[in-house]
């Protein structure tokens, strides 16, 4: 199968999944939260362990990071990196909200930003859980 295909399958599963953490939290984070992220591990890790090795890639300067995504597998091994941690990272703001006692749909924003721009929404969630923290109005509580 090519990388072309693996991506289009990948972004497809990762979608599918968002949307099934925004409409079902409660009954879906745990099970998405372990299975899901694995899931893609094991496409990151095949990915990454049969792209062919570039001796001009490396961590040390942004000229050598960008070499290493010369190859296609390359590149899909960095985007199944993002779907994997965003999606953790979106469910574990669904629990740790439904564990403050953050309405969920107060944290819808959250997810779409974490799906779409990871680090934004993940910062946005901590200033929800800071203003729900402070003020515990019903409005981001829920109550």
């Amino acid at each position: 199968m090519s990388e072309a295909a693996l991506f289009i399958y990948a972004n497809t599963f990762a979608l599918a999944c968002w949307i099934v953490l925004m409409l079902q939290p409660k009954r879906t984070a745990p099970l998405l939260r372990l299975v899901v992220p694995s899931l893609l591990a094991v496409l990151y890790i095949w990915a990454l362990a049969t792209t062919p090795p570039n001796p001009d890639g490396g961590f040390g300067s942004l000229a050598a990071v960008k070499s290493l995504f010369s190859e296609d597998r390359a590149v899909l091994a960095g985007w199944v990196h993002y779907l994997a941690f965003d999606l953790f990272v979106g469910c574990w703001i669904v629990t740790d909200a439904a564990e403050r006692g953050i309405a969920h749909l107060a944290t819808v924003p959250c997810l779409v930003l974490t799906f779409m721009f990871g680090p934004a929404g993940l910062l946005l969630y901590f200033g929800l859980r800071w203003v729900s923290g402070r003020i515990g109005g019903a409005a981001v509580t829920g109550t």
